[in-house]
This record gives structure tokens, sequence and C-alpha cells, in this order.
């Protein structure tokens, strides 16, 4: 059976679920800053964990990357953004005043505009915007202004991730480096020098500490609802760019930090209706990655035996399974 194109702009008429595995070699795939950055950990089990706001925002990034932030496949949270002077485009392009209340069109101009909106959801019910009352225009007068807001409402998005969590536990290491070019000649505390040629110099560099694991394998698990793609306007066409997001999503990510990440799997899972064919569990335990601790390769857990449902195959009875990677 050949996989579904998805590349129609018809808005997605059935559900579907998502099986990513990706991997973390002398890395951190996801710091907390409560934790001195350290990588996110279950401190009952041990386990590794990557939050789906991580996920999203490298899909994000990649959409954007590729698509040139240009509708529809612009990026509403972007880093760095104002999100307000983003709901203002909507009262722009619609040519319609600010107001407190939620405004109907606007929002659905910004599921129009902005890939993540319609896929993931936004709440864009803030974004003020001061204006003088029509008493004080009309009298000549300055009195205080009214607070209104670009109100685009609440977007409640199709797609939804769960945290990744590793297969096994993992061992957070904290590496001391050492930085021995300084922004300011006195980040040290000491003094600075003058050398012979009269530059001044630091008295000396900084230590720091870097965290990462050895080697982790993650899992995270995606639902999209047709239902809630229907009030987006969420397509396949939609889906098609979300996988292939996915599937590239450490690609254009690189840093020194995250060290060397990678998909190591990704599987795609249609019903046949709306409602769905099967409990998402059920149709997401038929990917069974064994235990293998203290692994240090993906290799390890290849040899040791992932079942996963044929590519093309029926998971359970009305449930298709596509492998991607």
């Amino acid at each position: 059976m050949n996989r579904p194109e998805l590349t129609q702009d018809t808005v997605l008429d059935k559900r579907y679920e998502l099986v990513l595995l990706f991997d973390v070699r002398h890395g951190n795939p996801n710091g907390d800053p409560d934790a001195d950055n350290a990588p996110r950990v279950d401190p009952e089990t041990g386990t590794g964990l990557v939050t789906d706001v991580a996920i999203k925002r490298k899909v994000r990034n990649y959409i954007g990357l590729t698509r040139g932030f240009a509708a529809p496949d612009n990026i509403f949270v972007r880093e760095r953004a104002i999100l307000g002077n983003e709901q203002r485009r909507a009262y722009t392009a619609l040519k319609i005043p600010a107001s407190k209340k939620p405004n109907d069109e606007a929002r659905k101009w910004m599921c129009g505009e902005y890939f993540d909106v319609r896929t993931f959801g936004a709440v864009m019910t803030t974004g003020k915007a001061d204006i003088e009352t029509d008493a004080a225009l009309n009298s000549g007068k300055k009195t205080k202004a009214e607070a209104v807001y670009w109100n685009c409402g609440q977007v409640r998005g199709p797609v939804q991730f769960g945290f990744a969590t590793s297969v096994d536990p993992i061992t957070s290491i904290a590496h001391t480096i050492t930085r021995v070019a300084l922004t300011n000649s006195t980040d040290t505390g000491m003094d600075a020098v003058t050398d012979e040629s009269g530059e001044e110099r630091a008295a000396s560099g900084q230590m720091g500490r870097k965290h990462g694991v050895a080697y982790g394998l993650y899992r995270m698990h995606g639902f999209v609802s047709p239902f809630l793609a229907a009030q987006t306007g969420f397509t396949q066409r939609d889906l098609g760019s979300l996988m292939d997001a996915i599937a590239n999503l450490f690609d254009h990510d690189r840093s020194a930090t995250r060290g060397e990440m990678a998909v190591r799997g990704l599987w795609l899972f249609e019903h046949k209706d709306k409602l769905g064919n099967a409990p998402a569990h059920k149709v997401l335990s038929t990917v069974q990655v064994p235990s293998v601790p203290s692994a240090r390769s993906f290799a390890e857990y290849e040899n040791a035996g992932i079942t996963e449902p044929e590519d093309g195959a029926e998971a359970l009875p009305g449930v298709t399974a596509w492998r991607y990677v």
C-alpha cells in the first residue's frame, strides 16, 4: 500500500497518532533552568525528559526556516517576537478596530496566516492597544486612554505532543570548562592588567560547567484530532509539513550543547475515520522498544529487537501504520 501523499489543501478528516524516537550522544537535549541547565530528569525513575515545548520549538524553527516565514506557513511564536504586534496584523489586514472581545474574523485570519496557530493552537486574547474614548476625542480633551486589545481569541490546536522520555535512565554529567576570553576586563573580580604593548588584558580566565549525557534514547507520542483540525483549517498538507519537520528535527538545529542528536524512528498511524478505530494507547503500544541499560548507541537497541508494525499494514483493525524514518 502506498503512503498517503499529504499534499492536498483539504481539511484533515481522519484521526492520527505518531511515535517518535530520537537519541542524543554527548549532549544536553533539554536543559532545566532550575537545575543549572542540567538535562531534565524524572526524580523518581531517573529517566530523561524533553518537554513538548522544546519539540514544538524545533518544529516551528524548521517550518519557518524552510518556508521563509511566509503565509500560510508563517510562525506566530518566534524567538523574541512581540505577539501583540503579530495579532495587530490581523486587525490591520481586515481593517477593523481593536476590541476587548474576541473577533472571529481575526481568529480565522491568524489560523490561515500562521502554521503553528492552526497546528498547536494559541492564546491570543492579550496584546494591549490604548485608545482614547470617543467622548474625549469629540471634546478635544486629553483623558486616560481606554485599554482594549488586538483580541484574536483562543485556538485549541489539533496537534498535541506529550513529554519525550528516555527508554532507560540517564546519567547527567557536568564537565568543567574554561573561558579564556572575557566580555569585560573585571568579569573575574580582579583588576585588569596591561601588557608590554599597552593593551588591556584580563588578569585570568574563568571556569564554568557544561552538562550532558553520554547517550540517551528518547520516545515521544503525538496526537492529531480531525475535529479540532476542522476548527483551525489544519489540512493534509499541514500534516505532511509537520511530518517533514519532525523527520528532520535536528538537522538544522545543531549546537555544541546538544551534541549529536538524530531522529531514529518516526511512525504515523492513520485511522479510517474521524472518531478513530482503536484507543490511542493501544495504537502507540504497537511500537515496543526494549530496555538496554547503559546503552551507548542506537545499534544496541536495534540488536535487542525493536518491535514495530509492518510499514503500510494494519497495526490494529482499521489503523494503518506508516514508517517515515
